[in-house]
């Protein structure tokens, strides 16, 4: 593993770091953790793994995955749709095309409709109960990074509010205020690389409280939507279900087989951590863990 750690951590100087999230902004671009769990023994982390991360879009699964478990199959997919986007994650020109309906859960449009249906009286109730939620079923030590979260409300993003005004404007939510305010809160979760591949697990390894066929829609999701535009092409050269979030963090799950999670903050155009992307797809060859053999 150290050979593709420091052949990737070379490639975080080809990236950016997100400018329009202050925090993010002032984080170290050379950063770079990988954690890899794997259920026939092979173990091992590697880089700055004591350094936590906000998770921001990596939640996106998880939401998913609690209400599939909370309110069922039939009631997630009245507020958002299975099918992948070519399109950036943000993209409004998606969400109009699609007449306000969101495209799938892995988009801020569907992950802002999902939020609106966490249960809670208020963002931050909704997110302890996610966060606990998470903990409880992984042992993972997840928390609300609370600069983090005011980081991101000092910059509004406009964007965002006028994706859940429309979302809401089609009838697949109910107050755009708490949806944005939910999803701002969702997203400042953190935690270490460890915790990211705990939580990880909960969709690679059989669990005796999550349905096997939650967790099998939210990897195949994450195989054609979890890394927005770019999903396709990585699902054929990689071939394993993966989530990027703006963080710089990047979770890869091998069903029935384990975790890879990764993470390091500079990004590529589409958004996705570049170090991460490649260290993923070299562990992911060297280990033989593409799904698709």
């Amino acid at each position: 593993m150290d050979g593709c750690f420091f052949e990737a951590r070379a490639k975080a100087t080809t990236g950016r770091v997100p400018a329009y999230i202050p925090r993010l902004a002032a984080v170290n671009q050379r950063w770079l953790a990988v954690q890899v769990l794997l259920l026939d023994g092979q173990q091992g982390a590697i880089g700055d793994v004591k350094q936590p991360f906000a998770l921001m879009s990596v939640i996106k699964p998880f939401v998913l995955l609690f209400l599939l478990e909370a309110i069922g199959q039939a009631a997630v997919f009245t507020k958002v749709g299975i099918l992948p986007s070519q399109q950036p994650f943000h993209s409004l020109a998606q969400l109009s095309a699609d007449e306000g309906f969101p495209r799938n859960p892995m988009i801020n449009s569907g992950a802002i409709a999902l939020a609106d249906c966490l249960p809670g009286v208020d963002g931050s109730s909704r997110c302890q109960t996610l966060c606990d939620w998470l903990n409880r079923l992984s042992g993972a030590n997840l928390y609300l990074d609370e600069a983090m979260l005011a980081s991101v409300r000092s910059v509004g993003n406009e964007t965002n509010r006028a994706i859940a005004t429309m979302v809401a404007e089609a009838g697949y939510l109910d107050s755009v205020e708490l949806a944005l305010d939910t999803y701002n809160h969702i997203c400042c979760l953190a935690g270490t690389i460890n915790d990211l591949a705990a939580i990880g697990l909960l969709l690679a390894n059989p669990h005796r409280q999550i349905a096997a066929t939650h967790q099998q829609i939210v990897n195949a999701l994450m195989l054609t939507c979890g890394l927005y535009e770019a999903s396709g092409e990585f699902a054929v050269k990689v071939g394993v279900p993966a989530k990027s979030g703006v963080s710089g963090a990047l979770l890869a799950v091998i069903p029935r087989r384990g975790v890879v999670a990764c993470y390091s903050p500079a990004l590529d155009e589409s958004g996705n951590s570049i170090a991460s992307l490649c260290l993923l797809e070299k562990l992911t060859r060297s280990l033989n863990l593409n799904i698709f053999g």
